[in-house]
């Protein structure tokens, strides 16, 4: 074998072994730009948390408490959404878990944030399912 053969066949060799890592940058650009889109929306859109809790708790309980409990809740609940928000802009480029669950404030409505997966049953209120994500 010459050469220029030899020389072919490892610059074919070397691109289709290559393929792996380009699919792997790829996956982790789109993580990167799925977590600053999460962090922007989570940083701007926080404040809706105060009506989501007052509603939520309204059709739990009772509207005085929804209007009261519902609306200090609601307060803790935008700055935590909107701290998460600054953190996922801050920590985009480290591939992490997402920090709250639902990602953004307007998926499942009826149910309460959670942070890093934690959830206490009843803690603050006992609407909305409890599930992963689907």
């Amino acid at each position: 074998m010459n050469k220029k053969n030899l020389f072919t066949a490892c610059v074919l060799c070397s691109a289709l072994l290559s393929t792996g890592a380009a699919y792997a940058d790829e996956s982790y650009l789109s993580g990167v730009g799925s977590k600053i889109g999460q962090g922007l929306a989570n940083t701007t859109t926080g404040v809706v948390e105060i009506p989501k809790n007052i509603i939520n708790i309204s059709h739990d309980q009772n509207v005085f408490v929804g209007i009261t409990w519902g609306l200090l809740r609601g307060v803790i609940e935008t700055v935590n959404r909107t701290t998460v928000g600054v953190v996922e802009l801050i920590t985009a480029p480290i591939p992490s878990d997402d920090f709250i669950t639902p990602p953004y404030v307007w998926n499942r409505f009826s149910e309460d944030s959670r942070y890093f997966g934690l959830h206490v049953p009843g803690y603050w209120t006992t609407y909305g399912p409890l599930d992963d994500g689907e």
